[in-house]
């Protein structure tokens, strides 16, 4: 397989995008909110926006940068994802989000492909920056250079158990619910897709929808369930979650601002996302 290494540090087109708070509120049940989490869930609230819809709009972007790679779209999983918020959503509006690729490298069997976006209002504010790390299974051996190590913002504290634990368990419709913001994957709704590329199990949980999970988590253990104090926010994927699973979220504040995070599936104790992270207002 031949990928295009010309993409790289070439910035797309803004791709427009015009939410409601429907499609928050959408966002926000795909992530497994509550009946407790209101702000989120009624407009006759706002409603609040949770800061991980930022991977919302610059999804299309981004998974159009990375088609144009030539890389399989059906081995396509993702490696890592990072937000920055530098201002909170409105609970409705429009976006315009820029992606550029910011490198393609080689990790043998596999091809990471980075890529980073940027969302902006209608006043050309910047709103968030997104970096997604994607993994093209199969794509690897290319004698292209190794990814880059970038150093994990927060570390999980080896010497003290998590000053909160959350466990909430996903429903078996969760992936089915979760797409409608974006992600049409079949890998998340069809069996026989998922057999067919290695998923015996059946359709996963997307990964960003597991993320979403984290981040909430995060805010109901730290910050109240006030989300929109989040600023920045970041984790590796490292194994698949299937709808169901019970999502575990261990967190640390081990400092002003700052929270490590682990989430593992309690039914397997494994970690799922790990390296995670994030910073908030104090």
């Amino acid at each position: 397989m031949t990928l295009d290494l010309s993409l790289v540090g070439k910035p797309s087109s803004p791709e427009k995008r015009i939410y409601s708070w429907e499609d928050t509120v959408l966002y926000a049940l795909g992530i497994g909110s509550t009946k407790d989490e209101l702000d989120y869930l009624y407009e006759g609230r706002g409603p609040k926006v949770y800061p991980s819809f930022a991977v919302v709009p610059k999804f299309k972007p981004m998974l159009d940068q990375l088609a144009k790679t030539g890389g399989n779209m059906a081995m396509v999983v993702h490696g890592s994802e990072k937000v920055q918020i530098l201002r909170p959503f409105d609970a409705s509006g429009t976006l315009y989000t820029t992606a550029t690729v910011r490198g393609i490298y080689d990790m043998r069997k596999f091809a990471s492909v980075i890529v980073d976006m940027e969302s902006k209002n209608e006043q050309e504010e910047v709103v968030c920056q997104t970096t997604s790390s994607l993994l093209i299974r199969e794509a690897g051996g290319f004698g292209g250079t190794a990814p880059p190590k970038e150093a994990v913002p927060v570390a999980v504290p080896k010497d003290r158990e998590a000053d909160f634990r959350i466990e909430q368990t996903t429903s078996q419709e969760q992936a089915l619910l979760y797409r409608l913001s974006g992600d049409f994957n079949p890998l998340h709704a069809d069996p026989e897709f998922a057999k067919n590329v290695g998923f015996d199990k059946g359709p996963i949980l997307h990964g960003l929808c597991t993320f979403g999970y984290m981040v909430r988590h995060a805010a109901k253990g730290a910050l109240g369930g006030d989300a929109t104090k989040l600023t920045a926010f970041g984790a590796q994927f490292r194994r698949a979650v299937w709808p169901g699973d019970t999502l575990v979220t261990e967190g640390w504040l081990v400092s002003p601002g700052k929270i490590a995070l682990s989430v593992s599936v309690k039914e397997r104790d494994e970690t799922v996302l790990s390296n995670a992270w994030a910073e908030f207002a104090a």
